[in-house]
């Protein structure tokens, strides 16, 4: 068995249910909460666009399809972090 080069994530952010209220992604072994309310960019999007998450340094997400980003530190602490759309 071959272990992978240093520097290359191997976690890998999953979602775990969508609803018409919003989803729920596994990062971790800690499941988040994503409304569709609080988060309008998912809301028309395709399962395929919700699906295809990217991890980058253990604690940034990014939908690439979508063009959307956001740190785990904003999903766990969303009261800190007012977001603002328009």
């Amino acid at each position: 068995m071959r272990s992978s080069k240093n520097g290359k994530n191997i976690l890998k952010p999953e979602i775990t249910n969508i609803s018409e209220h919003g989803f729920w992604t596994l990062l971790q072994g800690r499941e988040y909460f994503l409304s569709f309310k609080k988060y309008p960019w998912f809301k028309e999007a395709k399962i395929s666009a919700i699906t295809n998450v990217k991890l980058f340094h253990n604690h940034h997400l990014y939908w690439p399809d979508l063009d959307v980003d956001l740190s785990t530190e904003i999903l766990a602490n969303p009261d800190k972090y007012p977001l603002i759309y328009k």
